[in-house]
């Protein structure tokens, strides 16, 4: 099977203190999100790259748990995760996941195990652990 390839932009204009930037994303859900320094440093309303981090993961591990417990026969109502990304000294240095669920007949110990090993199958917690290849291209105009 190919490799499924999405793509986003990101576009800053201006020093860093001073500038503004924008966020895309192809499919056009994330359309020109602005961001800045104050939004991404100072906790100021409106987005930056580490809260879309965030709901990558949020998302994508509540995917990779749903189909993780209905591969052990337990089909989930909803699971609901929060991810909680941590920027300190200009590195994230953490990310935890708050994760709550509605499995008829599933126990709190089993629930909290299966987190554990979904854990290990969500693609953005294996990104996130170093699985990542970055490759640059580059153009001066």
């Amino acid at each position: 099977m190919a490799g499924i390839e999405r793509t986003a932009t990101g576009v800053w204009r201006g020093d860093l203190k001073g500038g503004k930037g924008e966020m895309s994303g192809a499919s056009d859900v994330l359309k020109g999100a602005p961001f800045s320094f104050a939004t991404r440093f100072e906790n100021a309303a409106g987005t930056n790259p580490e809260e879309l981090i965030a709901a990558a993961h949020a998302g994508c591990f509540s995917m990779a748990l749903s189909n993780y417990l209905a591969e052990q026969g337990h089909t989930p109502e909803e699971i609901q995760t929060r991810a909680t990304i941590t920027l300190e000294g200009g590195a994230i240095s953490k990310m935890h996941l708050t994760v709550e669920g509605q499995v008829p007949g599933m126990e709190a110990d089993a629930f909290r195990q299966a987190v554990t090993e979904a854990d290990q199958k969500c693609p953005v917690s294996n990104l996130l652990r170093g699985g990542l290849t970055i490759s640059h291209e580059a153009t001066l105009r």
